[in-house]
């Protein structure tokens, strides 16, 4: 069944169509509450809260807007508020990153794995919005258009956050991380 097939039985009450929609993105609701926080539980409580805050606002849902976003930005807005009420600074946006297939060779695995965390540990250095945007656009692969959708914030001002945190991310990279900045010479960062 498509996803606005899901979203209008959810709507209606159908709580069977309401779990897969819950199983196709709660990993990227979690991952975005972390962001934000930077603690497990945190984000945990916070997806939670986001489906159930979804689930009871389901009804005035704009069936022309992409369903992504939207749970996004009702996970964003939750993770600011616990993060205003907590007075808590994230300290970090997420620990893993989509898995890699099975078939990939042990050493290649590795190399990717310590590649992927150099890379993730360059990225928490940014300020907090170039985290955002750095996340939700290349670590969710959301368009521009869903990225400006889910923070609430109009596409240029995202495709200008991200110019400039892509600029400020290729720096660090090669001030502060010589073995990655080695291992992509030649490319865009």
């Amino acid at each position: 069944m498509d996803e606005p097939t899901l979203i209008r039985r959810a709507a209606s009450g159908d709580a069977a169509a309401w779990e897969p929609l819950v199983l196709a993105h709660q990993q990227a609701v979690f991952r975005l509450a972390y962001l934000f926080l930077g603690d497990a539980d945190d984000a945990e409580d916070i997806a939670q809260e986001t489906f159930l805050r979804a689930w009871n606002h389901l009804k005035r849902f704009d069936e022309t807007r992409s369903f992504r976003p939207w749970l996004l930005s009702i996970a964003a807005n939750l993770s600011r508020n616990r993060r205003r009420s907590a007075g808590r600074y994230v300290s970090a946006l997420m620990r893993a990153f989509r898995e890699q297939p099975k078939e990939t060779p042990l050493d290649e695995k590795s190399a990717q794995n310590t590649e992927a965390n150099e890379l993730w540990r360059a990225v928490q250095q940014l300020d907090l919005p170039d985290q955002q945007i750095v996340y939700l656009r290349y670590f969710l692969d959301l368009p521009v258009s869903e990225t400006a959708e889910a923070l609430q914030i109009a596409e240029g001002t995202v495709k200008s956050r991200l110019s400039r945190a892509l600029e400020k991310l290729r720096r660090i990279i090669h001030q502060d991380f010589a073995v990655l900045a080695d291992m992509h010479e030649g490319r865009d960062v």
